[in-house]
């Protein structure tokens, strides 16, 4: 207890050092000049017995009733994570009920990652809030990070006392997440995995699932699949309608670990008031300085919607366009009616045969016939960078993975390039692949990346995505149809695009057997093309 007590004070003492006055408006710098928020740690019963490890900012203006917000923290961080933006809360008058899920920390239980235990528990720190606090039972909203997020979106499809959630690097389908197009995503995973290790206890049904997803246990997907979906928003999809909580989900371009697609199709699919926010950045690294107490978008746009839908404040954002975006290497927002008015037209792009340099052409129209091979197995440069700091530099220093598109291996890797363009050609949304294939093997693996080329031949990449097919009849050839992650980016006059395929990157478990090759190719009755959505 004393090195909790301690971790706290510590935690106080920086959000009260960074939390600077000028970031609060007014009316909430008056109201914290006549009555400061008050800070207690306690216990908080959950399900099961389980006890939870929390911590409740409680304004002290004497109000009897005040909107309650709760804070789940994120996965492998605990109730300490929020204490600067609480603050804020409080002194605007909230009661603030962050919280260390199951399993980790002090927290009683194990892991469950977002299962029905940890659902149950959100609605019993509700409860406890409501006879503890002054929180008002009719105006309760729920924000969190990353694990946290998850956990409020699935609370809000259980619970429909909650009126309002913002889920800040989130994921609607846990699936789609970690496993997409049937590859691993080894390195996310593996920081959850030993995040989590380090800061809980992993509970059996989690070890179990570890150990088939790095295990490549293909075999037992079916109950991976079923497992996440029981932990996924998007299989409770018309519970959260029926409640009809307002829904704000942020999330960044290059999120390692919950990529943009996923929270997209989820977002069109919702008839709630709904807010979709996507900037540069990886897993929650958008967010990160506003738990520092510095000014931040995502947190000044959490605050104005729980305003307006917990205390019907007239600020606006509910009449503002709901999908607001940052592109990349930008610094101005754009701002749509809905995500699918973010892309007015498509491009589409016929891949062609190779030239002399062993580049195809990228262009308007079909080119088929031609077919060209590529070795398995080799990393041939192009990937998609490295889990966090690769976006963490896009994000701060506006530099992209990049790699010289000329120098490129071509026996390892495939390469259409466009000519040059007029005009700037602005990619918002996802770029979809429609490829050609015939393998030498049942099974394997291959990486598309989109790069945004200079004259120089220094390619900047745009996005990516890994593609892995099973139970193939080697020889027989098949095509290969999915999308790049969304973006939005704009490729400036004078530059080229390039589609680079290849069969390594050290962001996933890829399943080519040793001394196999792919063969692309387009033929006469399916050419192979590439759908860029335009602004």
């Amino acid at each position: 207890m004393p090195i909790r007590r301690r971790a706290a004070a510590l935690a106080l003492a920086t959000a009260l050092l960074t939390a600077a006055p000028l970031a609060l408006s007014p009316t909430d710098r008056a109201a914290a000049a006549t009555s400061a928020a008050s800070l207690r740690f306690t216990d908080i019963p959950g399900s099961d017995g389980v006890v939870l490890k929390g911590n409740v900012y409680e304004p002290g203006d004497g109000a009897i009733r005040h909107p309650l917000l709760v804070l789940p923290s994120s996965w492998s961080l605990n109730d300490l994570e929020y204490l600067a933006q609480a603050k804020r809360f409080a002194e605007a008058g909230y009661v603030v009920v962050s919280y260390t899920p199951r399993g980790f920390w002090g927290s009683g239980g194990r892991i469950e990652v977002a299962g029905p235990p940890d659902t149950a528990d959100l609605s019993r720190v509700i409860d406890w809030a409501l006879a503890h606090t002054s929180a008002d039972p009719d105006r309760i909203g729920l924000a969190g990070i990353s694990y946290g997020a998850g956990i409020s979106l699935l609370g809000s499809a259980a619970d429909p006392r909650i009126k309002a959630v913002a889920a800040l690097s989130g994921w609607a389908d846990l699936a789609d997440s970690l496993f997409s197009d049937e590859t691993q995503h080894l390195q996310s995973a593996g920081v959850l995995a030993v995040a989590g290790y380090l800061t809980g206890r992993p509970g059996s049904e989690l070890q179990e699932e570890l150990t088939s997803f790095f295990g490549s246990d293909y075999a037992n997907e079916p109950k991976l699949r079923a497992w996440a979906a029981e932990r996924s928003a998007a299989t409770y999809l018309d519970r959260i309608n029926a409640n009809g909580p307002a829904v704000m989900l942020a999330n960044a371009w290059g999120d390692s670990i919950f990529p943009p697609n996923q929270l997209t199709s989820f977002y069109e699919k919702l008839t709630v008031p709904k807010r979709l926010e996507l900037r540069p950045g990886d897993h929650a690294t958008a967010e990160a300085t506003g738990l520092a107490g510095l000014p931040n978008d995502v947190w000044t746009d959490t605050r104005a919607w729980l305003d307006h839908y917990l205390k019907g404040v007239d600020n606006g954002i509910d009449r503002a366009l709901p999908v607001h975006l940052l592109p990349q290497l930008q610094d101005g927002y754009e701002d749509y009616p809905s995500w699918a008015a973010v892309a007015g037209s498509h491009a589409t792009l016929g891949l062609g045969g190779r030239d002399w340099l062993g580049t195809g052409s990228l262009q308007p129209g079909s080119d088929t016939g031609w077919h060209t091979t590529v070795a398995t197995g080799v990393d041939s440069g192009a990937d998609g960078g490295i889990v966090f700091l690769s976006n963490l530099a896009e994000q701060f220093l506006k530099l992209p993975p990049t790699v010289s598109v000329p120098l490129l291996p071509r026996p390892v890797a495939a390469v259409w390039q466009s000519d040059p363009y007029g005009s700037a050609q602005r990619i918002r949304g996802a770029v979809r692949v429609h490829l050609g294939v015939t393998p030498t093997a049942e099974r394997g693996s291959l990486i598309a990346y989109l790069y945004d080329v200079d004259a120089l031949g220094v390619g900047r990449l745009v996005g990516h995505a890994p593609y892995t097919f099973l139970d193939r009849t080697p020889g027989q050839a098949f095509t290969a149809d999915f999308r790049l992650q969304a973006t939005a980016y704009d490729v400036p006059a004078g530059h080229r695009l390039a589609l680079v395929v290849d069969t390594v990157d050290p962001l996933y478990i890829t399943h080519n057997p040793a001394f196999a090759g792919l063969t692309f190719g387009s033929p006469a009755g399916d050419p192979s093309w590439i759908s860029v959505p335009l602004r």
